[in-house]
């Protein structure tokens, strides 16, 4: 019996496969945390340019600094040239504040009626204000004055009428007597008060009050410099003292400043 030679096996080529298998699942994806994350593009602008969240932010704050500076050191400089106009204004005019002292003050036709609806008060009354400029160079300028007199003090203080002066100038060391006078006529009062205003005039006891609401300007140079509203208060004293004394009177002015 003859032998037949064996064919040999064909090797399947690579990449051969068979359609009669099933084909095999696709591999696992890797898990999301091995997958490494990519940031987004950067968007640019039409003209190339990145977003505006990524440019550069204006510098406002330091503009305003600035601002801040300039402001203040005009302030201070402003201050400095104040007070150096301030220092030579003392020292080239050496201001002084004017002074003020009653020089007298006289009751006239001083009369206490009794009548049956009580009381009644007449008088006259005549006062001297003295003003003196003590100043070599500077003018004082006064505006129109009221004045309010009374006598007596406390509880017993007795309205005597008021009255009203014209404005006027008052040169380089200047003395000025400014005569105030008002009246009262048949003014009721207390019996009780009317009687001890008639003993008090009588022993020279009765004290007297001279009030004036003004305002006072300051001149230099034939300028006029503002006017500052003043308060004068003279008096507080006793007929008798003023008879051998002139009593200072105080200044009053802002309300809080007093001068005497």
């Amino acid at each position: 019996m003859a032998d037949y030679p064996m064919k040999p096996v064909l090797q399947k080529p690579p990449g051969y496969r068979d359609p009669n298998m099933p084909s095999p699942q696709p591999p696992p994806p890797p898990p999301a945390a091995s997958i490494p994350q990519q940031p987004p593009p950067m968007r640019k602008t039409a003209a190339g340019m990145p977003p505006s969240s990524f440019r550069p932010k204006q510098k406002r704050g330091n503009c305003f600094k600035s601002c801040c500076c300039c402001i203040c050191i005009t302030i201070v400089l402003l201050i400095f040239l104040f007070l150096i106009a301030t220092a030579i204004f003392y020292l080239w005019f050496d201001p002084k504040l004017p002074t003020f002292s009653l020089s007298s003050f006289r009751l006239d036709g001083f009369k206490l009626s009794d009548d049956p609806d009580g009381s009644s008060l007449s008088s006259t009354a005549v006062a001297r204000v003295e003003m003196r400029n003590p100043n070599t160079k500077l003018v004082f300028y006064y505006g129109d004055t009221s004045v309010d007199m009374s006598i007596g003090n406390g509880n017993d203080e007795t309205k005597m009428g008021d009255a009203t002066i014209e404005g006027f100038r008052q040169g380089p060391k200047n003395s000025t007597s400014v005569k105030v006078e008002t009246s009262v006529k048949n003014q009721l009062l207390d019996r009780g008060l009317a009687k001890r205003l008639a003993s008090k005039f009588q022993t020279k006891d009765l004290v007297i009050n001279v009030v004036a609401k003004t305002k006072v300007g300051l001149g230099v140079g034939g300028i006029k410099i503002g006017m500052l509203a003043v308060n004068l208060r003279c008096g507080g004293v006793s007929l008798n003292k003023l008879d051998t004394d002139s009593p200072k009177c105080t200044l009053n002015t802002l309300k809080w400043v007093n001068l005497k």
